[in-house]
């Protein structure tokens, strides 16, 4: 990539070949000579740009390469190893750069890693998966900005690391609530990193996967240089290389010293009901009452089979989001089925709905809703950070003017404003709903409130074999060992599970299949260390990174200060 100098040069170059004005050109025609400058000039700003591109092409493709293997470092590939190469790859083609070079390879770094991460979103569209995967690449691209500015400084693996925690925390938040889909932390589920979330929650894990993969690129530029000036590393390079190395494998192993506290105080017997669906995709609804239908006739099953004592009488059955595809407060025969269900199994069931809002007409709200065999429908929560543009449309009457695939969403769902802590049976469980797995303070929060075990009820029927319900369930992993909590994910077409109190998996069902688990939960009441923290291991890294780029120029002054300046 040509550097300021050059552009300057080729431009003074130019200028020297210009007729002066009121000189004629060799037709003698004056005027004409006068306004050609101006008609090449979208010609030279167009060849300047491409002589950019094209010297920045091999670091863009390597960018991209590095982005792609990110991407499969999360499910349904679940390479985690490459979470650490893409990270090092990252901060070896931003290290040196400028901060614009550095902000163009994040981008073509994000862009690549977000279409392959979210190409689950084809479903509705590709249009969708790269105005999505840009957005997100924007981040990163500031991210990318950050990194070549550190690389600058002292202990700059520190830095770079945070700086990862700080662009995630950014993302996590912003737009419309954030997106937090393609955290590193949720690459590494099932990695030597993955207990540290216990002390930190994910962003602590992302922290150390950052942090590891830095410390190895650092490694790898003291041996590389050392190489290109020496047939060997001069030993004064290999010293600090082989710390930089040695300080990757220690990072990469203090999660074998973090506690994993897994003993139960109580345990509870539940059943999960995956009814499935008529179809996947979009439209995998059918006709009304068809998926309540098809989670009321296997929990029939499961009564007569408790009857005929083949299978023991759980303590609470478990239905996903949507199970109850009409209101059940509006719509009879749909409140008839489920009290049906609950009377045969004589047992409370949490039923996921959607419900009208009580007060504001034409909205809807997300639910899941404790249903007793007894009194009814009870205590309910509702989902608090509904989906942008899946469950309600910001800016609905100016974008559906130009986007007529939003009139699919045609009811924006109203969020809910209490953590969603329930006692179903004897059970004290905390629901979350769908995506909201991914939000680190909703889940604390819930946990915090006495949840003893965590239930997701989720519908990913639209991205059945896509691999997204792949990648929601491990989310559930980590937060099972952050909080140190059984997990139970409840979907109506897959992939429901049950996560133990360490991230294990001790069932999942297949998808578009119609099945039903039962196991013991255990229950615990023990908090974590991440619980305690909350958010401020988070708060803490991404000032220390933001902090660090700040404050380079400042040193970069200070020393240039003193240099021309001597005592």
């Amino acid at each position: 990539m040509p550097t300021g100098s050059d552009t300057t040069a080729d431009t003074d170059r130019g200028a020297t070949a210009r007729p002066a004005p009121g000189d004629a050109s060799a037709d003698g025609h004056t005027a004409s000579a006068a306004r050609s400058p101006r008609r090449r000039l979208p010609a030279r700003l167009t060849a300047a740009l491409w002589r950019r591109l094209s010297a920045g092409a091999p670091r863009a493709v390597l960018a991209a390469l590095a982005g792609l293997a990110l991407a499969a470092a999360f499910p349904p590939y679940d390479l985690w190893p490459l979470s650490l190469l893409a990270v090092a790859a990252l901060s070896l083609l931003t290290s040196g750069r400028t901060a614009r070079q550095g902000a163009w390879t994040g981008f073509v770094f994000g862009l690549a890693f977000f279409v392959g991460l979210l190409k689950w979103l084809s479903v509705v569209g590709w249009d969708a998966v790269l105005g999505l995967s840009v957005l997100q690449a924007l981040f990163v691209a500031a991210l990318g900005a950050g990194l070549a500015a550190v690389s600058r400084l002292r202990a700059w693996p520190l830095w770079a690391a945070c700086l990862w925690v700080a662009q995630e925390w950014a993302r996590d938040r912003v737009p419309f609530g954030g997106f937090p889909w393609g955290r590193l932390a949720f690459a590494n589920t099932g990695s030597p990193f993955t207990p540290l979330a216990a002390l930190g929650g994910a962003p602590l894990v992302t922290f150390a996967v950052a942090l590891t993969a830095t410390l190895l690129a650092a490694a790898v530029t003291l041996l590389a240089t050392g190489t290109l000036r020496r047939p060997r590393p001069a030993p004064g390079r290999a010293r600090p290389a082989a710390l930089a190395a040695t300080g990757a494998l220690a990072v990469a192993c203090l999660g074998y010293a973090v506690p994993v506290p897994t003993a139960a105080a109580d345990t509870v017997d539940i059943a999960v009901v995956q009814g499935n669906v008529q179809r996947p995709g979009m439209d995998f609804l059918g006709r009304p009452m068809m998926i309540l239908n098809n989670h009321v006739e296997p929990t029939l099953a499961l009564a007569e089979d408790v009857r005929a004592g083949r299978v023991a009488r759980p303590d609470l059955v478990i239905w996903p989001e949507n199970a109850s595809d009409l209101d059940p407060h509006r719509y009879p025969q749909a409140r008839a089925a489920i009290d049906r269900a609950v009377a045969a199994i004589g047992v409370p069931i949490l039923v996921g709905a959607l419900v009208d809002h009580p007060t504001r007409e034409g909205y809807v709200e997300n639910q899941g809703i404790v249903w007793d065999p007894r009194t009814g429908p009870g205590a309910s929560y509702t989902k608090q950070h509904p989906v942008p543009f899946g469950e309600y449309v910001p800016f609905r009457d100016q974008l559906s003017k130009v986007i007529s695939r939003l009139e699919r969403v045609p009811r924006d769902f109203w969020p809910g404003d209490e953590p969603g802590v329930l006692q179903v049976g004897p059970a004290r469980l905390g629901d979350v709903i769908c995506f909201e797995i991914a939000y680190d303070e909703i889940v604390r929060d819930t946990v915090n409130s006495g949840a003893r075990a965590l239930v997701v009820q989720t519908n990913n029927a639209t991205y059945g074999r896509t691999g997204q319900p792949e990648q929601q369930l491990a989310m559930s992993r980590l937060r099972a060992i952050e909080h140190g909590r059984a997990i139970v994910t409840a979907a109506p077409s897959g992939i429901s599970a049950i996560v133990a109190p360490d991230g294990t998996i001790k069932q999942r069902t297949e998808e578009f299949t119609q099945d039903v688990l039962t196991a013991r939960l255990p229950l615990r009441d023990e908090r974590t260390v991440a619980d305690r923290v909350g958010a401020a291991p988070e708060w803490a890294l991404a000032l220390a990174g933001l902090g660090a780029v700040a404050a380079g120029p400042v040193a970069r002054r200070m020393k240039k200060h003193q240099k021309g300046n001597p005592q």
